[in-house]
C-alpha cells in the first residue's frame, strides 16, 4: 500500500493511508489476528459475514430494480 505525501503534509498523507486500512478491511483482520480464534468460532464469523454480504447485496439489487427507496442522505449543515 502505497500513499504520496504532497508539500510535507504528512497528517494528510496518514488520514488517507487509514481510509486505505480501513477499505481494505486491516484493522478488522488485525482485531481478528490478536488471539486465538477456535475453528467452530471462525465458521460461526465467516458464516455470519457471508450471510451479511448477501443481504448487502440483495438490498442494493432491489434499490437498483426499485423496489426499495435508495439510501438516506446526509443534509449538508449551513
Amino acid at each position: 500500500m502505497q500513499v504520496l505525501v504532497r508539500d510535507n503534509n504528512v497528517d494528510q498523507a496518514l488520514r488517507v493511508l487509514k481510509k486505505k486500512m480501513q477499505r481494505e478491511g486491516l484493522f478488522r483482520e488485525m482485531k481478528v489476528r490478536r488471539a486465538y480464534e477456535k475453528p467452530s468460532e471462525r465458521r460461526v464469523r465467516e458464516k455470519a459475514q457471508a450471510i451479511s454480504r448477501h443481504r448487502k447485496a440483495a438490498r442494493k439489487q432491489m434499490q437498483r430494480e426499485g423496489l426499495l427507496p435508495g439510501p438516506k442522505r446526509a443534509v449538508a449543515a449551513r
